[in-house]
């Protein structure tokens, strides 16, 4: 079918919006006509070349919209359906079937376009823009998914808003409400008060934690983090030595650090501040794939410290995306409020908004 996407053309070049003609659905294909969608790190590392994308392509895995059709396989959706899409998982690996699909064993080649049997998107020049972007490839007014990556949500709820909550947002409140798991009163710090940083913040205010340290250097973000549950901020501008600050709020040091930010150093200075038995969580990408993390290896033997990486929230998507809006509804997930929305085709002022900070997290809506 004929349709509207944002396309990659090249590496590092502004989005181009086209038409374009999409594969019909088979098997268990699903076509969402998209609402909204966010951008996300992930993307636009994808478009600059650092992960490794072909092009042209069509990115975009933060979609949420209403099912047009389906492919014959499809037993959980029908047209008419309002559905989030999370990131792609086969479900028959040995992790998918013990609940554990953001580990799938094939997530690189269903997420990142390295799939050469899949079929791409037609251009009007001839040409044909990779598809299936984390299973979905939404920048777009409509994508193609899988029933498997599309998660059925309540048809109450502004549809546009909750596209986030298939990456973003399920990866910060799920590193800390499905991997770490605190008990009640336990303490933790978030470095870094981005989309997924704010999201992790919301996660442990509904897990009950006691502290919860946003550590940040831009004081707008950290107002935010105070408004979604923060209980203490560290700007990193006004401190000379993160550990003790956070030692002076948590004198025996924070059962948990999740690392939003991706910064070495201010990774390896906030590890001084956590306690026996203390979990750093690695969330952030790296700037590079190579770089390595060096801990104290003898302190973190004798605390029994661990160093644990988490990738999309360790989430079951049809399980935890429904856990999240049920949690929006009873007013107790506010992940709206560092939401900003851009008509579809304002794409490119979008991305240069959030790449800048003058916005959190961007999310497009289609059509407008």
């Amino acid at each position: 079918m004929k349709t509207v996407a944002a396309v990659a053309r090249t590496e590092k070049a502004p989005f181009s919006l086209e038409e374009v003609t999409l594969p019909e659905p088979e098997g268990a294909d699903v076509l969402v006509r998209i609402a909204g969608v966010g951008i996300c790190h992930t993307d636009l590392a994808s478009r600059d070349g650092t992960l490794g994308a072909p092009f042209p392509s069509i990115f975009g895995h933060e979609g949420a919209g209403v099912v047009e059709k389906v492919g014959p396989l499809v037993t959980k959706l029908r047209p008419g359906d309002h559905v989030v899409l999370a990131p792609a998982s086969d479900g028959t690996c040995r992790h998918c079937q013990t609940g554990n699909p953001m580990y799938c064993e094939h997530f690189t080649e269903l997420n990142f376009q390295t799939e050469p049997r899949a079929e791409g998107a037609s251009l009007s020049d001839g040409k044909t823009a990779a598809l299936r972007y984390f299973g979905q490839s939404s920048f777009g007014h409509h994508a193609l998914a899988s029933e498997r990556n599309a998660v059925k949500v309540p048809t109450d709820i502004p549809l546009h808003l909750l596209g986030p909550l298939g990456c973003g947002i399920q990866t910060g409140a799920g590193t800390v409400m499905n991997g770490l798991r605190p008990e009640a009163g336990q303490s933790i710090v978030i470095l870094g008060t981005g989309a997924v940083g704010l999201a992790a913040i919301i996660g442990a205010a509904v897990c009950g934690c006691g502290d919860i340290i946003a550590v940040d250097r831009v004081d707008s973000r950290l107002e935010m983090a105070r408004e979604l549950g923060a209980t203490h901020t560290i700007n990193t501008s006004n401190v000379t030595d993160l550990g003790t600050a956070i030692m002076e709020i948590v004198p025996h040091g924070v059962d948990f650090i999740v690392d939003c930010a991706g910064v070495a150093g201010l990774l390896g200075a906030a590890i001084l501040g956590l306690g026996k038995l203390g979990t750093v969580a690695l969330v952030a990408v790296p700037p590079t794939s190579d770089r390595k993390l060096e801990v104290a290896w003898f302190p973190t033997l004798l605390q029994g410290q661990s160093v644990r990486g988490f990738v999309e929230g360790n989430s079951v998507p049809d399980i935890f995306i429904p856990r999240m809006i049920e949690l929006y509804v009873q007013g107790r997930f506010p992940f709206d409020k560092i939401i900003k929305t851009y008509p579809f085709d304002q794409i490119n002022r979008a991305v240069e908004d959030q790449l800048t900070g003058a916005t959190i997290k961007a999310v497009l809506k289609a059509g407008d």
